[in-house]
């Protein structure tokens, strides 16, 4: 029988990563120290291709130094939304030299759709969402093509949306990594204090969780730490993070529950 002239092309739709997969490895790391596992992960390729993606806060130094003990050649991905503060984007640059980082990234909005949805520049002051749709959401999602896992800042102490946040997680068929998901604020003072790290700029004048300058202020004894984002909105995330997929409870007496990566 003759060949076909054409090869049906077919496209793989599967997601790379299954929640379980993700439940496997977070039973897998239970335990085990954060640098301890972010080199295994590199080491052993148990996320594909990842990058490590910062938004050069008040807290993302820690992480950046860890990613770059691990592995100075897993990628960093800035995205810039062209509002952010001069400040960020100097401790960016920082950072990246002081950590030996080997491939920098940034990824910026598309031209013609901030002229065709935000001309004036001032989208933020009527649509928080709409302005973080096209200035960061969009083009986080281009910076994830080509990805099959990404690893994130979050930690669960930051605010009540974060709460009982997993090492590990899927996200649109990619595995995502929360590496100091469990850390707490004294974690993070004491690992700055240890390995001496640079502080962003703006901490020290009250700035504790720090995006684009127009939806930034203060944040006041007392409050959450996220608190001076978009205040007076009601609105805690940029939209570049999903909804948190609780860990999952493992039955230890049931061994049919246990999952295996």
């Amino acid at each position: 029988m003759a060949e076909p002239a054409r090869q049906i092309d077919l496209i793989d739709t599967r997601p790379a990563f299954t929640q379980a997969q993700a439940d496997a490895l977070n039973a897998r790391f239970e335990g085990i120290d954060t640098i301890t596992m972010l080199k295994t992960v590199f080491a052993e390729g148990l996320a594909g291709n990842v990058a490590v993606v910062s938004s050069f806060g008040t807290e993302s130094a820690v992480l950046l130094d860890l990613v770059a003990k691990a592995d100075p050649t897993v990628p960093v991905i800035f995205v810039d939304t062209l509002k952010m503060f001069a400040e960020t984007l100097n401790y960016r640059d920082t950072l990246i030299k002081r950590m030996g980082f080997t491939d920098s990234r940034t990824v910026t909005p598309i031209a013609d759709v901030i002229a065709n949805k935000d001309g004036t520049g001032l989208r933020w002051s009527y649509d928080p969402d709409g302005c973080c749709e096209i200035r960061k959401v969009e083009p986080m999602k281009r910076a994830k093509d080509g990805l099959d896992a990404w690893i994130s800042g979050r930690k669960a102490f930051q605010s009540v949306t974060r709460q009982n946040l997993p090492r590990f997680e899927v996200e649109d068929g990619r595995l995502k990594l929360n590496p100091l998901g469990d850390w707490n604020k004294a974690d993070l003072e004491a690992y700055f204090a240890e390995h001496d790290l640079p502080r962003h700029p703006l901490e020290a004048q009250g700035y504790l969780s720090i995006g684009c300058e127009p939806c930034t202020s203060k944040v006041m004894p007392g409050e959450d730490p996220r608190a001076g984002r978009w205040r007076g909105w009601d609105k805690v995330e940029c939209g570049i993070h999903s909804p948190v997929t609780p860990i999952p409870v493992i039955d230890p007496e049931d061994p049919a529950n246990q999952p295996v990566f």
